[in-house]
């Protein structure tokens, strides 16, 4: 089979993590018979340098006649200056409105092999865990094409006066699509869903909140819990492994999930997927459009040193041939690799345990991990 790829390796460390997820999925590619062709589009900070904005029209309509979009990161200190509408970070908000993927899927788990990289207490891991490990596995699913990110936003007066604002709101089609996605997803797991929100204070999520409630009584096997913001993020902290799927807010689930990042050992592991319409997810027939990213930052501080972490990039791939392709036992393929090679000790410094040469562990930067990852597709 073949298949057409966007790729928007993007700023910083973008583009030493896309060249190995590349790698990669052509080494799987070679294995499985099939092929993967990649369009190299431009977005981002590179593409403010050469062409003044962030996201070129070329380069969205480009990625529309692709069947996904994989791309690294954007941004960087030396674009920090100019107005919101030219900053970097504005390609990701297009990119995401133009392709229509409303639904970004961010899977967070505590891997046994990093176990030594978390920085919560395995009393408090177990606790919490059903079956009493010290490991947690959730799954928070963020709306990304309104609310704040999305809406009116401007400045006012001037001096001491002056005002900024940024609008949150949400239409209930909006609100009532990502949650379908949601639960969908929910029944596919532990049949748990927590909606996620600060109803005691704001309007837009009390909508959250009632549309949830509406459409839960038809899905009478999914146990829907609801949780604001401020409590959620403290329960992450304090039992992590209650959570089975998050659904929420474009904000809140970008904070949420840097959150849940962090207990699973590093920024550096968690990949994503966003998503269209649910109703052919992971894809069987056909293709269906989804963006695939990992959840990092562009981190240009250590950008061309050899230090970063490709295994989310990486991951990032593999969710790419599982809900856009359908190409399941592909995507296992490589997650069982990713697998193999902690178990051997390999680590980026990110995800070191805090005593590294006692566990056995050997530190090694991007080259080297994404090298072993291809040796484990042998």
């Amino acid at each position: 089979m073949k298949y057409s790829i966007a790729l928007v390796p993007g700023d910083g460390i973008g583009p030493e993590v896309s060249s190995w997820a590349v790698n990669v999925l052509d080494a799987l590619g070679d294995k499985f018979g099939h092929t993967f062709n990649y369009v190299e589009l431009l977005a981002g900070g590179c593409a403010i340098d050469r062409y003044g904005q962030p996201l070129p029209a070329d380069t969205l309509e480009a990625a529309k006649q692709c069947d996904a979009l994989l791309l690294g990161a954007v941004g960087g200190p030396q674009w920090e200056n100019l107005p919101g509408e030219l900053r970097p970070e504005r390609a990701l908000l297009g990119l995401r409105a133009g392709l229509g993927v409303f639904a970004n899927l961010r899977p967070a788990s505590l891997l046994p092999q990093l176990a030594g990289a978390c920085p919560l207490k395995d009393d408090v891991l177990k606790a919490s865990n059903p079956e009493g490990k010290p490991s947690f596995d959730l799954l928070i699913v963020r709306e990304l094409t309104g609310g704040i990110y999305f809406g009116q936003r401007g400045r006012k007066g001037s001096g001491k006066d002056e005002a900024a604002f940024d609008t949150e709101m949400y239409a209930r089609w909006e609100i009532e699509r990502l949650l379908r996605v949601a639960y969908e997803a929910a029944a596919k797991r532990r049949k748990k869903l927590c909606v996620v929100d600060k109803a005691n204070v704001m309007e837009s999520s009390r909508l959250w909140r009632e549309v949830a409630q509406a459409i839960s009584s038809e899905y009478k096997d999914i146990e829907t819990s609801f949780l604001y913001v401020d409590n959620c993020a403290m329960q992450l902290i304090r039992a992590p492994g209650q959570f089975d799927v998050i659904a929420t807010s474009n904000i809140f689930g970008d904070i949420l999930s840097d959150e849940a990042s962090v207990i699973s050992g590093s920024i550096g592991m968690l990949a994503s997927a966003s998503l269209g319409a649910a109703d052919d997810l992971p894809a069987k027939n056909g293709r269906v459009m989804g963006m695939y990213e990992p959840i990092h930052g562009s981190a240009p501080d250590i950008a061309g040193k050899d230090l970063a972490n490709p295994l989310a990039m990486i991951l990032s791939g593999a969710m790419m041939l599982r809900y856009s392709f359908g190409l399941e036992k592909e995507a296992c393929a490589i997650e069982a690799a990713v697998s193999a090679v902690l178990d051997k000790g390999f680590r980026t410094k990110d995800i070191a345990s805090r005593d590294s040469a006692l566990c056995g562990e050997k530190i090694v930067g991007t080259r080297e991990m994404g090298t072993a990852v291809l040796k484990e597709l042998e």
